[in-house]
């Protein structure tokens, strides 16, 4: 009985070790925002601080370009995802492309985007391959591609991150909404293969990935470390700037700061609210487009033209990751030489205390709160079966919290909550700042496969006199060994990507790798920043690996265990 009530508790435990801390943190930035703040000499509610806020030089471009990077990058990658599954529906592409989603999905954010600048920065690889025979171009162009003033860099460093992931959110959702009956219907009607898809499959699977998309557009419009690296920085993205004003050491700054983080929450609301909008303004024309009855062509032109495109994304990625790797053993590399004139371990050697440590420190962060992250989920999913509960759409928005509210809209008052609590820049702060985002992945990773997992088993092992707790251990989680493993790597490749809580829970005493490779890319050295940037990318890939590569040895290990002598 005991047991049983333990298990019960897993979903509340679960729910307030990740939305308390978000809730305490906006309420921990909202006093701020409007003047409270004892600490600082904030003794009453004031308005000061918004008009501090919109009195700041270059606001209004710090909006326009969170705007444009952000709503641009999310159509992008939404109409990219929609637009190479409906002409690629069914194919073998995608049953290629499923495999790499994962690792294209584990690679962080800054690397992908260290990766970019590498290869579109004027001096970049791109210019060195057809420099100077096909361009002229005896010294690198005095052409903005980095940090350019419109965050173009931005933009596409975001939609190349942020295909994969809508990618595979649609794919999972399309088993669950019968697309293969539904096509099979319209293509006997005689619709095309692309019209037949945006007819038939895409009304019904848009409700199921809505919640991915606005979480994407959250991220896009509140992306801070990708911004560092690739967006203008006189002014910068709100969220940057923001982040600046929290780390100036004038404490008054403090004030509105805590403003424009709230700002950054209403943008993010609003640009949630026009997209939804949007769903119902082209909702009501698409009605009326399906009633029409156009059955459209044989999508011929579309299959290459969409999968290019996606291809061509991944390759943008993948060879970024090659020039990273590269500047890494890199001794001698002037322009326009197309490759390295030497290659050396020197900076690996020279700076190899200070890697191990924090590579060490990334490790250790990312296994805890990835560890805690699938106790909880697995303790949610099992309380789930045996009491017969379902998730409700109420409970699915709830998990999504983390990653609809803009983190530096949150983070500063969850430090604030972490100072009064004692463990500011504790390894308990930082872990538990890891989880917050970690754990909405492993339960989303891991729910389908635990759900999917048939229950005779578990029925058979039960009229057989075991336990629950006994079937749990001994028939569940052996079967379910794989899935668990690739939750338990995603939760690690999010916890490696994580700047802000990184900066605000660690108060400068925690460096991880990302926090170091995003800090070298104002200026610091290409090979330096190919090292740590390297190092951010291969830690992930390698928890991939291993999650499919354990399962085998360790089921063998386990038979042998219970052979006879």
């Amino acid at each position: 009985m005991r047991r049983r009530g333990l298990l019960s508790s897993f979903p509340a435990i679960t729910l307030a070790a990740f939305l308390a801390p978000v809730g305490a943190g906006l309420i921990g930035t909202w006093l701020p925002a409007f003047g409270f703040f004892p600490a600082l000499g904030g003794e009453s509610f004031t308005l000061a601080p918004w008009r501090a806020l919109f009195a700041q030089p270059g606001l209004a471009e710090s909006l326009r370009l969170t705007l444009v990077s952000g709503l641009l990058a999310t159509l992008l990658a939404f109409l990219l995802t929609v637009f190479f599954l409906a002409a690629c529906h069914g194919g073998r592409l995608i049953l290629m492309l499923r495999g790499l989603l994962a690792p294209l999905i584990a690679v962080p954010h800054a690397a992908v985007a260290l990766g970019l600048a590498f290869l579109i920065a004027p001096s970049g690889w791109l210019v060195r391959l057809v420099s100077p025979w096909a361009t002229g171009w005896e010294l690198p162009p005095d052409v903005a591609t980095v940090q350019d003033p419109n965050a173009l860099a931005l933009t596409l460093a975001l939609v190349m991150k942020e295909v994969p992931f809508l990618l595979l959110m649609t794919l999972a959702a399309l088993e669950q909404v019968r697309a293969e009956e539904r096509l099979a219907v319209a293509r006997s009607l005689g619709y095309g293969p692309v019209v037949a898809w945006l007819k038939a499959v895409l009304p019904a699977v848009y409700r199921q990935i809505r919640l991915p998309v606005y979480a994407v557009l959250a991220f896009s419009l509140s992306v801070v470390d990708m911004a560092l690296i690739l967006a203008p920085l006189t002014p910068p993205p709100l969220a940057v700037q923001v982040l600046r004003w929290f780390n100036d050491p004038d404490l008054s700054l403090r004030f509105v700061a805590a403003a424009g983080a709230t700002l950054q929450l209403l943008l993010v609301i609003a640009a949630i609210v026009l997209w939804r909008l949007g769903e119902a303004a082209v909702a009501l024309a698409g009605r009326a487009w399906i009633a029409g009855g156009q059955r459209g062509g044989d999508g011929r032109a579309a299959r290459p033209l969409s999968a290019g495109l996606v291809l061509g994304l991944a390759a943008l990625a993948a060879a970024g990751l090659a020039a990273v790797a590269l500047w890494s053993v890199t001794g001698r590399w002037r322009y326009p030489d197309a490759l390295p004139a030497s290659f050396s371990l020197d900076t690996w050697t020279r700076h190899a205390p200070e890697v191990a440590a924090i590579t060490g420190t990334t490790l250790v962060t990312g296994l805890a709160a990835a560890g805690i992250a699938l106790l909880l989920a697995l303790g949610c999913l099992e309380n789930e079966q045996r009491r017969g509960l379902t998730l409700s759409n109420r409970a699915l928005w709830l998990l999504y919290a983390p990653l609809l509210v803009p983190q530096v809209a949150f983070l500063f008052g969850t430090q604030v909550l972490a100072i009064q609590a004692g463990i500011d820049a504790t390894w308990i702060a930082l872990v538990w700042s890891h989880l917050l985002f970690v754990l909405p992945y492993v339960f989303l990773t891991l729910a389908d496969p635990y759900r999917a997992l048939d229950e005779r088993y578990a029925r058979t092992a039960l009229c057989l006199g075991a336990r629950p707790n006994r079937v749990f251990w001994q028939v569940k989680l052996p079967m379910l060994l794989r899935p668990v493993l690739f939750a338990l790597a995603v939760g690690f490749a999010v916890s490696v990507a994580q700047y802000l809580p990184t900066l605000f829970a660690g108060a400068g005493r925690f460096a991880t790798l990302t926090t170091e490779a995003v800090g070298l890319a104002a200026g610091g050295d290409r090979r330096v920043m190919g090292v740590y940037a390297f190092l951010q990318a291969l830690l992930p890939l390698l928890a991939f690996a291993a999650a499919l590569a354990l399962p085998r040895p360790l089921a063998l290990t386990r038979r042998l265990a219970k052979a006879p002598a």
